[in-house]
């Protein structure tokens, strides 16, 4: 079920001929609102996830033939489009993190809750693995990637005990760690692996590093009037976003002081889900979406 579906295609205005961009296509949820609403248009879509694109390839092809397939990683995204002879577009929507399908795909490693391999990558491609990280890098390595990733409690003290419980191959061995590992109180008040998980699978995937490259590229690509419509889940990818789309109206204050206008160039906005979907989502309950268009 694609998160604040409604608001983002009321954000991004469809145009009939425009041209869409969808970074992470996942199982086409977004993607399929789109497309239902384009005629001579395209709509280009990106997935690391080769099972997603095969999956979703289906659905998009009962609905028109208006659309491309791209497996890469969005950092690419300018370049991309540069093969296909597109150096504009009328907007690009984001929906940032693991797909559900990911998650519930139990050989993925993705999910805590059930035991499996500790892979996390959402390009199968890749040779990085969790287990990769959790085995082989150093004490201080793994406490920065805790800790700047997922503001993980008690980092160090963690970051210490994987390297002295070398190897940890499975998701419930790592489990069992942070269960012996972290003071009772902290275990019964939230559950500690929901943020260790995040932050190794941000490390695999390097997702943050990747949010950033793209986000540089938006200001070149969006045509006037184009939106950028993003959709973050937890507050480290959720800040960069948010100090983007600040900078993207700086200006000195010095020349508030002058007798002329200082027009904006951007307009953004923040979109939260409606209770009634915080109710039939649970995915949805952490989300935000932020918009952004280009005004000039």
């Amino acid at each position: 079920m694609p998160v604040l579906l409604n608001e983002v295609i009321e954000s991004l205005q469809i145009k009939p001929n425009g041209i869409y961009v969808d970074l992470t296509l996942g199982r086409a949820g977004h993607s399929q609102e789109i497309l239902k609403k384009l005629e001579n248009g395209k709509l280009i879509c990106f997935d690391k996830d080769i099972e997603a694109i095969n999956e979703s390839k289906t659905k998009l092809a009962k609905i028109n033939c208006n659309f491309i397939l791209i497996k890469n990683d969005f950092r690419n995204l300018k370049s991309e489009l540069e093969k296909l002879d597109i150096n504009k577009v009328s907007g690009i929507i984001a929906d940032l993190g693991v797909s559900s399908p990911q998650l519930d795909n139990k050989n993925r490693g993705f999910s805590y809750s059930q035991d499996a391999n500790l892979d996390m990558r959402m390009d199968l491609d890749n040779k990085l693995t969790a287990a990769e990280i959790i085995n082989n890098y150093s004490e201080v390595e793994i406490e920065k990637i805790l800790y700047q990733n997922a503001d993980v409690k008690l980092a160090k003290l963690i970051a210490k005990a994987i390297v002295k419980s070398r190897p940890i191959n499975t998701t419930f061995e790592l489990n069992e760690l942070l269960k012996n590992t972290l003071p009772a109180k902290i275990v019964r008040e939230k559950n500690p692996s929901k943020a260790v998980f995040q932050a190794f699978r941000i490390a695999v995937n390097d997702e943050l590093g990747a949010l950033e490259e793209m986000l540089n590229q938006i200001p070149e690509l969006l045509e006037v009037n184009g939106k950028l419509a993003i959709i973050t889940f937890h507050s480290k990818e959720d800040a960069i976003v948010k100090k983007y789309f600040q900078n993207l109206n700086y200006h000195d204050p010095l020349l508030d002081k002058l007798p002329i206008q200082v027009n904006k160039k951007w307009r953004q906005k923040t979109i939260f889900p409606s209770d009634n979907e915080k109710q039939i989502n649970k995915r949805s309950r952490s989300a935000k979406l932020r918009v952004i268009t280009r005004l000039e």
